[in-house]
C-alpha cells in the first residue's frame, strides 16, 4: 500500500503546498483526515478499473496526493468531495490503462490442460490480481456487502477488463458505486447523454458474455462453513477422495501466473493424486475478492510452515466450483491478515 499521505506530499511538494492544503479551505474546513476517509472506497473503484492490487495502490495514492495539494481549489458549493475525488481517480486510472495489457483469468486464455504440466509462467500483468476483503469493504450494511462481494469476484473483474476504460468507469460508478448520471458525467468530464450511452454499451457487453455464477459468501451460513471446514480437512490430509466429494463435476482449477487450468472434477483429482507436493501443507482462512480464501503454508527445510500461496475458492450449489492458487504471492500474506508462520 502507499505510504503515509502526509509523508508522500512532503516528498513531492513544498511547505507552502502543505500549509495551503491544511489551512482554511474554500467553503469547507477540510484536511488530510477527510481524504484518508475515502481510501477504502477509492481502492474499490481503482481496483475494479485496473484489476491489479499494486496498480490500485499507486492510483489511490496518486489521487490523494493530487487532491491534498489542490484542496484549496475544491469548492463544496459546486459538488460533493467524493465527486471531486473520483474525477481525479478516474483520470488517473484511465491514464494508467492507456496501452496497458488486458488482465484476464487463466480460464480465458485458452483450452483446458490435460495433465499437470504447468508450462512457462506469464508476466504478472496478464492476470487479475487478488485483493483482501479488508481493503475493499468499509460498509456494515449486509445488502451493500453482498453487492460489494459480487462486484469484486474474479470473474466479474475479468469481465470488466473486456470493456473500454470509459465504459468500465461508467458501469462501476453507476451500477456499483451508485453515482447519479449527472455525478458520473462530472467525474468523467462528459455529458449525461455520453454517460448513458457508455453505460448501455457496457451493460450489453456484460449481458452478452456474463461472468459465471457463484454463491455469495455468507460468513453466517452454516452450510458454507461446513463445506469450507471439510475442504481444509481433506486438503491438509491429502485426501483426494474426500476433495473429490466436495467438487462440482464441472469444477475448474487454475494457478496464475500460468495459463494452465483444468476442467472437471475427475481431471482435477487425477492431477492431485499424481503428486504429493501439497502433503504436509496447511491452510489458514482469510477472505479474498469477496470469496473464501486461504493462505497455503508449506514446510521448509527446518519443518517450519512458511507462506507459499494464496488460494481462492468459488462456491456454487453447495460445492466447490473454482480453485485459484495464486503462486508467487507469499510476500503478500501480511496484507491478507495472515501470520508469518502457520500454527501447527
Amino acid at each position: 500500500m502507499g505510504e503515509n499521505l502526509e509523508v508522500e506530499c512532503r516528498k513531492r511538494g513544498t511547505e507552502d503546498d502543505l500549509r495551503r492544503a491544511t489551512g482554511a479551505m474554500t467553503g469547507a474546513d477540510l484536511g488530510i483526515e477527510d481524504l484518508e476517509a475515502q481510501r477504502v472506497p477509492l481502492t474499490g473503484f481503482c481496483y475494479r478499473m485496473l484489476g491489479s492490487a499494486a496498480d490500485s495502490d499507486d492510483a489511490v495514492q496518486e489521487t490523494l496526493v493530487r487532491a491534498y495539494r489542490n484542496l484549496a481549489s475544491f469548492d463544496p458549493a459546486r459538488g460533493r468531495l467524493t465527486t471531486w475525488l473520483y474525477r481525479i481517480a478516474g483520470n488517473v486510472c484511465i491514464d494508467m490503462l492507456r496501452g496497458a495489457r488486458r488482465r484476464a483469468l487463466a480460464i480465458d486464455m485458452g483450452p483446458a490442460a490435460r495433465d499437470g504440466e504447468l508450462g512457462t509462467p506469464l508476466p504478472a500483468d496478464r492476470f487479475v490480481e487478488p485483493m483482501p476483503d479488508s481493503r475493499l469493504f468499509g460498509v456494515t450494511d449486509p445488502a451493500e456487502r453482498v453487492v460489494g462481494r459480487e462486484t469484486v469476484r474474479l470473474a466479474f473483474l475479468a469481465a470488466l477488463q473486456r470493456l473500454s476504460a470509459r465504459q468500465r468507469a461508467a458501469l462501476v460508478l453507476r451500477d456499483v458505486m451508485a453515482f447519479s448520471a449527472q455525478e458520473t458525467a462530472e467525474v468523467l468530464g462528459t455529458s449525461v447523454a455520453s454517460v448513458n450511452s457508455a453505460l448501455q454499451r457496457a451493460r450489453a457487453a456484460l449481458a452478452a458474455d456474463p461472468p459465471g455464477p457463484a454463491d455469495v459468501l455468507d460468513p453466517e451460513n452454516a452450510a458454507q462453513r461446513n463445506l469450507l471446514d471439510r475442504y481444509v480437512a481433506a486438503f491438509e490430509a491429502h485426501d483426494v477422495a474426500g476433495l473429490a466429494r466436495l467438487l462440482r463435476e464441472d469444477a475448474m482449477s487454475s494457478m496464475p501466473p500460468f495459463a494452465w487450468w483444468l476442467s472437471g472434477a475427475s481431471r482435477i483429482t487425477a492431477v492431485m493424486a499424481a503428486s504429493d507436493a501439497c502433503a504436509g501443507d496447511r491452510l489458514v482462512p482469510t477472505a479474498i475478492n469477496g470469496s473464501p480464501g486461504f493462505g497455503q503454508y508449506r514446510p521448509g527445510p527446518d519443518g517450519e510452515l512458511r507462506p507459499f500461496a494464496l488460494i481462492l475458492l468459488e462456491l456454487r450449489g453447495g460445492r466447490v466450483a473454482h480453485i485459484v492458487t495464486f503462486l508467487g504471492t507469499a510476500g503478500r500474506f501480511a496484507e491478507f491478515g495472515l501470520p508469518e508462520r502457520a500454527p501447527r
